[in-house]
């Protein structure tokens, strides 16, 4: 799971650069809110 962390940390840093810039659409933005919410999920679970 370590390399899809890093995927994930990319992908946000492209997103918040996006979203800074105004570029990128509401497809991108709900594709990685459930990206985060995946994210947050594998963190709860890897706890257990």
């Amino acid at each position: 799971m370590g390399l899809l962390r890093w995927i994930g940390g990319i992908v946000v840093f492209f997103w918040v650069v996006g979203f800074i810039l105004k570029i990128g659409g509401g497809l991108i933005h709900m594709l990685l809110v459930l990206a985060v919410i995946v994210f947050l999920v594998d963190k709860i679970a890897g706890k257990r």
